[in-house]
């Protein structure tokens, strides 16, 4: 493996074979991320924090493992960001926000940072993200906005947008997110990189600061599906090999899930579609509705997590968030409680579509990453507001806690757009199969 001037580090799978074979030092292979976020993160902004000492320590340990002769995991030497909700020990967990910025640093490192580490990988740096995981474009009033590596002019989405800035711009080839409604598939999408958020509550949300603890996933984003996949490995603790025989039958939904959209988006979901031998069109049950109560279970829930904040020092907060926090609390606990009644009997619903098809096939955004101001977009011959028609085809299916995975369809558009496979509850191991053969497939048709 040849590192000398190269602009993008090597895939996980690559870098974790080469530390684990002798035949790379994982000190050799942070010295490179880290120069490559000294050139590149000046112009998209995509870190708040780079924790070069702590990095360097930890591969001078890898190393001194392969050296004796072990096994420091199937990460080894794998250099990974967080975003900047999840502790880091010794750091300020700030959330994109103003208002934390005077609070202890974290004692220890939240779980998910800890379970990639004891896989072997390398935490190399903190991430931005919209304030408190509150939105979708990552244009923070307080650490500046996160530009996409694709076209500086626009967002990386959010709200976990430094996740995928860091990745798209081959900073590191794995970086930790969270995703309540949307906020792992967007940067994604945006972005033209691989998110997973697995079942809910199949990893551990410990030492993470929640925006809305019901429908919060911890998620990754990754260059590659059999990036994604290690990283589940590792942060799940199971083994499944990923390669799969079987012919899945794939849902696409029509109607809401068929309209609003540009027509890159709809050629991009034609493009996916085409490559599965068996799909039907499926029918999902009143997304309005859905997405109306994820929106009033999120906005409830970030509302009375930070409430007493907003009493104290409500100018801390970024205006366009703050408002959105004042907004969920004037809302009825009779609507949240409706919100959380129609979420068990949505999800019921969904659980039928799967005894007829394996997977469902969604778009993952309405149109490609918007510019930075752009405040209206033209779809179908109507105008739409940009910023809370992002998140049309994330939301609605959010709040049910499925695995869902969001890979970039090439040829569609000359920006990256992205398509959401959603599984059933505890089925990451055929998610994560069919994506690769999806991935394949593209690649094969592409050439």
């Amino acid at each position: 493996m040849i590192l000398d001037g190269r602009t993008m580090l090597p895939s996980v799978s690559e870098i974790a074979e080469q530390v684990r074979g002798g035949h790379l030092r994982a000190t050799e292979i942070i010295d490179r991320a880290l120069g490559v976020i000294a050139a590149k993160d000046r112009a998209i902004n995509a870190f708040t924090t780079v924790t070069a000492e702590r990095a360097r320590q930890r591969a001078k340990e890898i190393d001194a493992v392969v050296g004796s002769g072990g096994n420091p995991g199937i990460l080894a030497g794998v250099p990974f960001a967080a975003k900047d909700l999840f502790d880091i020990e010794g750091i300020v967990t700030l959330a994109g926000s103003r208002v934390l910025a005077s609070k202890s640093p974290a004692t220890k490192d939240a779980s998910a940072v800890q379970a990639l580490e004891q896989a072997g990988a390398i935490l190399v740096g903190a991430l931005n993200m919209e304030e408190f995981a509150y939105g979708f474009l990552t244009d923070n009033a307080h650490y500046g906005r996160t530009r996409n590596p694709h076209n500086l002019e626009r967002t990386a989405g959010g709200s976990s947008g430094g996740t995928g800035a860091a990745v798209a711009a081959g900073m590191v080839p794995l970086a930790l997110g969270t995703d309540t409604n949307g906020s792992i598939r967007i940067p994604a999408s945006f972005c033209g990189a691989v998110g997973m958020k697995p079942t809910f509550g199949r990893v551990s949300r410990a030492g993470m600061i929640p925006l809305a603890p019901s429908q919060d996933h911890v998620g990754w984003i990754g260059s590659c599906v059999s990036d994604v996949a290690l990283a589940w490995r590792a942060l799940s603790g199971e083994d499944p090999s990923i390669d799969d025989n079987r012919t899945p039958v794939v849902g696409l939904a029509d109607g809401y899930f068929a309209e609003r959209m540009s027509d890159d988006v709809r050629l991009a979901l034609k493009i996916a579609c085409d490559q599965f031998r068996e799909h039907r069109m499926v029918k999902i049950p009143v997304p309005d509705t859905a997405r109306a109560a994820a929106y009033a279970i999120t906005s409830s829930e970030a509302s009375a997590l930070r409430l007493e904040d907003l009493r104290r020092h409500p100018e801390l907060f970024d205006p366009s968030t703050r408002y959105r926090f004042l907004a969920g609390a004037l809302l009825p606990a009779a609507w949240y409680i409706k919100a959380k009644q129609f979420q068990a009997w949505f999800r019921t619903q969904l659980e039928k579509l799967f005894d007829e098809v394996d997977l469902l096939l969604l778009p993952a955004s309405p149109f490609v990453a918007p510019r930075f101001g752009e405040e209206v977009i033209e779809l179908d011959g109507s105008s739409y507001p940009v910023r809370p028609t992002i998140g049309r085809f994330t939301q609605p299916i959010s709040s049910v806690g499925f695995p869902i995975i969001c890979l970039p369809i090439a040829g569609a558009s000359p920006l990256p757009i992205g398509v959401q496979l959603v599984g059933r509850p505890n089925s990451e191991h055929l998610l994560l199969a069919t994506a690769l053969k999806l991935e394949r497939a593209l690649a094969t048709s592409s050439r």
